[in-house]
């Protein structure tokens, strides 16, 4: 079996954006990769990450299992593209399906990828998971512009934690969470001349960011507020 970890990560969502990818084979090697796009989303990112990374193996047999803390690269590829291909790539509601172009890329490396096939694991970010602690590390550093030093070497000299497959677990229910998080508290994030702050009422975002090069978001819970700093590469 092969194992694959990667995350993505973006700047301003649009903006300077990053992913990094970690590969695991069964003799025992590990190779990181890593990349950035300027301008660009975070979903583009954490797309591209996989992408890359399942290139990287097109050559060897056996079983890929793709650990990722995106539920839309999943969601997306698990679900969401048989009705996209059916309806000749538009969402349900008719529109043009966003980033088409790495979704095309994507379903045609995993059709091409034959007998053993791809299985897809979410692992939830920020919570520990040394690989994707990691793929995150590196995917924040290239969005930044910073300079990484990627790993290439025998696995059991591998110096970021562990690199184990994860257990497969199940995605979390996007609609009871919808429904859970119209009952929550509101508030907004600001993000100015380097400094982040939350504000309880609009108004006080808006009075911060008006006018100003800023970025602000409304958020539900400390959960959406974790994804907002990491989508601005502040995690």
């Amino acid at each position: 079996m092969i194992s694959i970890f990667t995350d993505g990560a973006c700047s301003g969502n649009p903006g300077p954006g990053g992913w990094g990818a970690i590969l695991v084979t069964p003799d025992g090697r590990v190779l990181e990769l890593a990349g950035r796009e300027e301008p660009t989303t975070n979903n583009r990112m954490e797309l591209g990450g996989v992408i890359a990374a399942l290139r990287a193996v097109s050559a060897m047999p056996g079983a890929a299992v793709v650990h990722s803390d995106s539920t839309y690269v999943i969601s997306g590829i698990t679900t969401w593209i048989k009705g996209w291909k059916r309806r000749g790539w538009t969402t349900a509601s008719g529109e043009p399906v966003k980033n088409e172009d790495l979704w095309r890329d994507l379903d045609r490396i995993v059709s091409e990828r034959g007998r053993g096939g791809v299985e897809w694991r979410w692992v939830k970010g920020h919570s520990g998971h040394d690989a994707n602690e990691r793929c995150d590390e590196l995917a924040v550093a290239l969005a930044k512009r910073q300079p990484v030093e990627l790993y290439d070497g025998p696995l059991l000299s591998y110096p970021y934690g562990s690199l184990l497959p994860s257990e497969a677990k199940p995605l979390p229910v996007r609609s009871k969470e919808r429904k859970a998080a119209d009952t929550r508290p509101v508030s907004y994030l600001s993000y100015l001349d380097g400094k982040l702050e939350r504000h309880s009422t609009w108004a006080e975002c808006e009075s911060r960011v008006k006018g100003r090069p800023a970025k602000f978001k409304k958020v539900r819970s400390d959960e959406e507020a974790a994804d907002a700093r990491k989508s601005w590469g502040l995690d």
